[in-house]
């Protein structure tokens, strides 16, 4: 895959459902939350005061599967390589394309994504193991909660990624640039300090060998929004599979946060 058409069109057509992390690098990678619009505004507000976790990058219309401000032709039923329906705030399904279950009243929220730094990080010299072994980054839950309102609240997820000793002030400078892809990490060194028992075997996407010489580093999770889903149990959700992103046609060096405002 070279092309951010061709890789759009092959998840859009069911023939690549994995992670996609490297995938066309230099462009924003966005988690994605569909609701219900009668607990879209609460979701808003949870956003807009985490904005580590949950930076908001796109925020669609209702009944609307485009996503304009990302990527002119990006049709969130179909662009997604995996989605998780969520059920009374379980995961119960997992599909490659959610056009039979789209309602005419589902917002789509984008949230930025730890991905796009990662380009920057490789371009310095500072590997990323799940990268080299095409497996997805691991993430965990932690102890360190966010700010919740009357629906949604959760403890932070985090993902981990090995990286030299000697590059932590590098890649917290580095990661300090992109705020709206989680910015730089909210932890580096010891996993049980926020909670982590097991640095060895995730919660979400897989084990990542940890070399001598390094240390790990953690950076606030957009899986942290699907822990909120879960905890609010709301009646009927859709998310991507983690790991697996909605790929757009931002480059990483004009993405932003947004800011504010209401849905229309």
């Amino acid at each position: 895959m070279t092309a951010r058409d061709d890789i759009r069109r092959t998840i859009r057509e069911g023939r690549y459902s994995g992670p996609t992390s490297g995938l066309y690098p230099g462009y924003l990678q966005a988690n994605i939350v569909i609701l219900p619009q009668s607990v879209a505004e609460d979701f808003l507000t949870f956003c807009l005061a985490n904005p580590r976790p949950c930076p908001l990058v796109g925020l669609g219309e209702a009944g609307n599967p485009g996503l304009p401000d990302l990527g002119a032709d990006i049709d969130i039923r179909t662009d997604v390589s995996r989605y998780i329906v969520h059920r009374d705030g379980v995961a119960v399904e997992e599909h490659t394309d959610i056009r039979d279950l789209w309602q005419p009243d589902f917002v789509t929220f984008a949230l930025g994504c730890s991905f796009t730094f990662e380009n920057a990080l490789m371009a310095a010299g500072i590997p990323m193991r799940h990268i080299e072994t095409r497996t997805t980054v691991p993430m965990f839950s932690t102890n360190v909660s966010t700010l919740p309102n009357a629906v949604f609240g959760a403890d932070l997820v985090v993902s981990m990624r090995p990286i030299p000793e000697d590059r932590v002030a590098d890649v917290t400078e580095i990661c300090d640039r992109y705020p709206f892809a989680h910015g730089a990490p909210v932890h580096v060194g010891d996993p049980g300090e926020i909670g982590i028992r097991d640095v060895t075997s995730p919660d979400w996407g897989d084990p990542a060998n940890i070399r001598p010489g390094e240390t790990c580093a953690f950076w606030a999770c957009g899986v942290t929004s699907q822990v909120a889903l879960a905890e609010a149990r709301i009646p009927y959700a859709i998310t991507h599979k983690p790991g697996a992103m909605l790929i757009t046609d931002v480059p990483e060096t004009e993405a932003r946060i947004l800011g504010g405002g209401h849905m229309v």
